[in-house]
């Protein structure tokens, strides 16, 4: 069978930093964090105290208040910014086949406000059983998936993924697969996550995974410095969508890359730590590039996981030096969590759109809050610290590493017709 191209004809973004794709391009080239103090909740008590929030988010500009209290907040940012995406792309169901139009996309966790709500309110209760309708419809990971399709009438493939913090990326690589194979013309895909509540925060806490650097919240996430002390957590969500070359061509399509290729594979070794060597990072990344028919040096920009664990980050610098060897000090590499926090389930994605931007404008996003330099790391990789970079980006190629093990890379390239 002769694969079909896939090519990005839509994006929506809704971040912590930026509340549309303009938004969120300019702070992430400006090096803006997004990190301050939590709103969503009272977290005076819990250990981290701070968290990358979406800010001014209104559902009511995508739904009415009826629908809205339906819908779990990871629904309603995934909703909004679906609706970004198919505007973009000028899709709708008089110009495109619906019948072949699918919604792929993914979420790590899915609704857990709405579940803490709903368990918070039955334990104050009498024990008389008094829930929500909407519990289950509102809480379930795949209703994003299902209420995106029932907004736009898309009757194509559709469902969810799920891989812990690599979910999205590997809802972009199911959606790339289902078109070129030919199983759809268009795909909806991304990922949008919203636990910024006491569950999500004080279960991450309890793992010790989060940064607890309360007296200073913007500089708190430091990928690869020397005095990391965790991640810091996100919201947000995103949506690409991926067309067949042909398809995009004959509507007039604006056309912003290529997904050039992806790959997944997994540590097999721990429950949240990555194996230390890289091993599952050092294999996703040769199993993408093999994917897209590449070679190591075509690659001028790797977006990391550069979660701002102390194991992680360097787990990950070897395996790039394992992948790349001597072109490894050729690339840019850069952590966008730095700015954006770490956004779950929706990081794959929205980091991949920072990818795409890299690409049409050849500028490299940096990793901002570099203090300190760490020995642990090759001094020698150019991890584009504090200031974004020129250059040309003909390539990048995005990493995703979940709990469990689960590793999935995209690499997207220049379009050329």
């Amino acid at each position: 069978m002769e694969l079909k191209r896939v090519v990005v004809t839509g994006i929506g973004a809704l971040t912590p930093i930026g509340n549309n794709l303009d938004e969120y391009w300019e702070s992430l080239v400006n090096g803006v964090s997004g990190a301050d103090i939590i709103t969503n909740f009272d977290a005076s008590k819990f250990k981290s105290r701070f968290a990358c929030e979406i800010k001014g988010f209104d559902p009511l500009t995508s739904m009415n208040s009826k629908e809205a209290r339906k819908l779990d907040r990871f629904a309603q940012i995934a909703v909004a910014a679906s609706d970004m995406a198919v505007a973009d792309a000028n899709i709708n169901k008089d110009n495109v086949d619906i019948d072949r139009v699918g919604v792929i996309f993914a979420s790590g966790i899915g609704g857990l406000i709405t579940f803490q709500e709903e368990v918070t309110n039955f334990a104050k209760g009498d024990g008389t059983p008094r829930f929500n309708p909407f519990f289950i419809p509102k809480m379930i990971l795949d209703i994003a998936a299902g209420q995106i399709s029932m907004k736009h009438g898309f009757r194509g493939p559709n469902y969810a993924v799920v891989s812990a913090c690599a979910s999205s990326t590997n809802a972009i690589i199911s959606a790339f697969d289902t078109i070129r194979i030919g199983k759809a013309d268009i795909v909806l895909t991304g990922g949008s996550e919203a636990v910024i509540s006491e569950a999500g925060v004080g279960g991450f806490n309890a793992m010790k995974a989060m940064s607890e650097r309360n007296d200073d919240p913007k500089t708190a996430s430091r990928p690869y410095d020397k005095d990391r002390d965790g991640f810091v957590m996100g919201e947000a969500a995103g949506v690409l969508i991926l067309e067949e070359y042909e398809h995009a061509i004959k509507r007039g399509a604006k056309i912003y890359c290529e997904i050039a290729g992806g790959g997944a594979t997994a540590d097999a070794y721990h429950l949240t730590a990555p194996h230390p060597d890289g091993l599952g990072a050092k294999n996703v990344m040769f199993a993408a590039l093999a994917d897209a028919g590449m070679k190591p040096e075509d690659i001028d920009y790797i977006n990391t996981h550069g979660t701002s664990t102390p194991i992680g980050d360097v787990a990950e610098a070897k395996a790039i030096t394992q992948v790349f060897g001597e072109h490894a000090y050729n690339l840019n590499i850069s952590s966008t969590k730095s700015m954006t926090g770490h956004c779950l389930g929706a990081a794959g994605v929205v980091e991949a759109i920072a990818c795409i931007k890299s690409v049409i404008h050849d500028i490299v996003p940096p990793t901002i809050n570099h203090f300190t330099d760490d020995p642990a790391l090759d001094p020698k990789l150019n991890f584009t610290f504090n200031k974004a970079q020129k250059r040309v980006v003909n390539a990048a190629l995005s990493n995703t590493f979940g709990f469990g093990g689960h590793n999935a890379c995209v690499i997207v390239k220049k379009y050329i017709p």
